[in-house]
Order: C-alpha cells, then structure tokens, then sequence
C-alpha cells in the first residue's frame, strides 16, 4: 500500500488539464441570454451561416491556456476576430459559411453568447477569481462587439463618422429577431462614403441591450476616446435602434430617465439614467439632451421608401407638478424627464448618453439619434412557433433599411 500522500499526488495528477483543484473551482450557471442560446432557432442560425465553430474553438484555446495572461491575450484575440469574421460576412468578404444572407446581424449575437458562456464555464489549471473572469469578459464583450476598435484616420483631406447599433432584443416573444441597427453597423463598418464635402470613413460599434453595461458606462468607455480633441476625433456620430413600424425617426431630444422595461437579461431598472463617476458630465446632471443632426436636412432628404420624420415629443413632469405628461413640441423649462423623443428604454438612453458626453466635452459635431422601421416577418411568417428563421421579403427590408441608413448617414456627413 502506497503513502497517502502518494496517492495524493498520483490523483492530482490526473486531473483534466481544463478542470481546476476544488480549492479553486467556480461555477457559473449560464446567463439568461446564454439560456436561449440552445434552443433551435439560435442553433439554426449558427449552423446556417457557418459560425456554429466559433464557440467550440474557442473552448478549445481556453482548454490549451496556462497562464491568465496568456488567457487575455487568446480572448482578446478572439473577441476582435469574431467581430471582423462577422464585418467581412456581411461585406461580402470570404465565403458565407452557409446559405443565410449575408446581410444577417443575428450570427454575432449568438456565436458571442457561445464564447461568454465557454468562458464562464471555463475551470483552469490556475487561480482564477471571478473578478479576473469578469475582466475577461469585458475585454471579450467589447472585442467582439467593436467598442476597442474604432479606427478613425487623422487627416483633414476625410471626415470620421462614428456609428452604433444594438443586438436582437426581445427574444422571448420571437427568439428569431434581428436588430436592423446592429446589421446596418456590420454593413457600415469600415466603410468609405461619398458625400458632397468628400470622402467620410465610417467606423461602428454595437452594445448589449442591457441596463447594467449601460451604468457600468460602456458608452462613455467606448465614445470617449473619439470625443477628445486630437487628430482621430469624430466629426459626426449617430447612435441608431429599431424604432417604430414603418418610419425612421431623428429623436430631437433624449431624457435621463429609464422606464423599467426588462433588457435581454431580463433585468428592469427604473429611475435616473446613472452616470459613471469616472467620465466627465456636466453637473448638476440636465434632464434633458439635444440633437445635434442636421434634422431638417435629412428629413427633406430623398434618403430611400420610408418616411423620415423630426420626432420631437416627449414625455415629462413639468416644474411644479407631479404627474406626467406628453408634450409634442419638446420640454418645458424646469421639467423632469419621464421619456424622450426615443422613449424610457436603452435606445434613449445611449442617445442621452452620448449627447451628454459631447457637451461634457466641449464636442461641436453634429450628433443624436435615429431610430429605424421596425424589421417585420412577411404576413405569411409571423408565428415564432411555425415560421422560417429568414425569407426573401424579411432580408430585403432588412438590406432597405441599412441602405437608408447609410443615405441619412450621408446627408447628416455633408456640411458643417
């Protein structure tokens, strides 16, 4: 019979090299998000357009990982590789991976909700805390998202235009749903437009619909670096979301309130928009933010079929009062904020957001909102249940859409 420590040694030693010593081991279970992803639809979508191999590659290099610093080298690489592999489909670079259009935004959200939950599962040979896990899933959302980067040229011979669009939201109704914004973001990204001022380099970037990225400030953490004064600072922005049926909307004013509704993680958060304490703001902290797009230009624009309207309504609690109410030419001084032009939810939001963050810092650009039609299944397809994941007049206005998007892209480009 062998000593008890030799046997203890014996046994460590066989351990699977992906497993950690129960001393170290943590467990995460999959997040709300990470749940749908094994349902058929997202599954389908994978498998459709070829990056079903994202998530088990990954896992993969994890397994292979030593070290934590060799850790966030392998997710950043992969984060940015994800969101080029996902920009060059859509732009029609290298082969399709599949029979799903190119077009298609919804591929990156679930290959992305595959490698956060590899990487939440992940138990390595080393220490890791959650705080060091967390930091790798920062670094892996933004990589794969293309909040790290967003390379705007120096010159003064081009314009830069900064772009942002959203993932799928409201998955429970209809688990097969695409973010026009998000695709008309992997359209743009990258992009040269002709305006009638010259040539504008078009970089984007898409965030989560979730209210806690939002407070931990991944706006202000993304835009900040392309506000500051410099050679690579924007010369427009547009922050974009799927809107109402039917019609685009320039959202005159955004209010700092948050209404409440769940986010993709099924999460509410009601009250004053929070503003992280370690980006400038203006203070005390205004109820309400302006536009600075050229409304006027871009609504009499010829930009493309649907109608593109000035939205200037909002929702507020006028000085002296305590109950709400709809105001269609704007706010009224002293009032509090109850809904924007864009509503209580996150599209309003990441328009307050980045608004705020264009006064703080002196930014005088033009800049706001616009909200897209709302991306409809064909009458024949609307059933969750029994409908088709994609069909012919579901991509063509999808692909509608991300061409007016890039018309009043253009016109918000051309003269300052």
């Amino acid at each position: 019979m062998r000593p008890i420590r030799t046997l203890l040694v014996l046994a460590l030693a066989t351990l699977p090299l992906t497993q950690t010593t129960p001393a170290t081991a943590q467990d995460r279970a999959p997040t709300v998000e990470e749940q749908r992803l094994q349902a058929p639809v997202p599954q389908e979508i994978l498998r459709r357009s070829g990056f079903d191999d994202v998530a088990p590659d990954f896992a993969r290099d994890l397994a292979n990982t030593r070290s934590y610093a060799r850790a966030e080298r392998v997710v950043a690489r992969a984060g940015r590789a994800l969101w080029r592999r996902a920009v060059d489909r859509v732009q029609g670079r290298g082969p399709a991976g599949g029979d799903l259009s190119r077009d298609d935004d919804r591929p990156l959200y679930w290959a992305r909700l595959g490698m956060t939950r590899a990487l939440g599962e992940w138990r390595p040979v080393f220490p890791l805390p959650e705080a060091r896990r967390a930091a790798l899933l920062q670094s892996l959302e933004r990589g794969s998202r293309g909040q790290d980067s967003l390379g705007l040229p120096a010159g003064k011979h081009i314009k830069r235009v900064v772009v942002t669009g959203f993932d799928p939201f409201q998955l429970d109704a209809d688990v097969r749903r695409s973010n026009p914004s998000g695709a008309a973001a992997l359209a743009l990204d990258g992009t040269t437009i002709r305006t009638a001022d010259g040539p504008a380099r078009v970089e984007t970037a898409v965030f989560p619909v979730r209210w806690a990225d939002f407070a931990d400030g991944s706006v202000e953490h993304t835009l900040l670096p392309v506000f500051r004064p410099g050679p690579h600072q924007v010369d427009v922005f547009m922050t974009v979301s799927q809107g109402r049926v039917g019609r685009f909307d320039v959202e005159r004013t955004n209010g700092a309130w948050r209404g409440g509704a769940p986010d993709n993680a099924g999460v509410s958060r009601t009250g004053t928009v929070p503003i992280p304490a370690d980006v400038p703001t203006p203070r005390p902290q205004p109820q309400w933010t302006t536009t600075t797009l050229p409304h006027q230009r871009i609504v009499a624009a010829d930009t493309g079929p649907a109608p593109v309207y000035d939205n200037t309504g909002v929702t507020e609690i006028p000085a002296g009062a305590t109950a709400p109410v709809v105001r269609p030419d704007g706010p009224t001084p002293g009032s509090t904020a109850r809904a924007g032009g864009g509503g209580d939810y996150l599209s309003n939001e990441i328009a307050y957001r980045a608004t705020l963050l264009r006064d703080a810092v002196g930014l005088r650009v033009p800049g706001g909102h616009l909200h897209t039609p709302v991306l409809q299944f064909g009458p024949d397809n609307t059933d969750p249940s029994t409908g088709r994941i994609t069909a012919p007049d579901f991509v063509r206005n999808r692909e509608a859409i991300t061409a007016q998007v890039r018309a009043v892209l253009t016109v918000a480009a051309t003269g300052r």
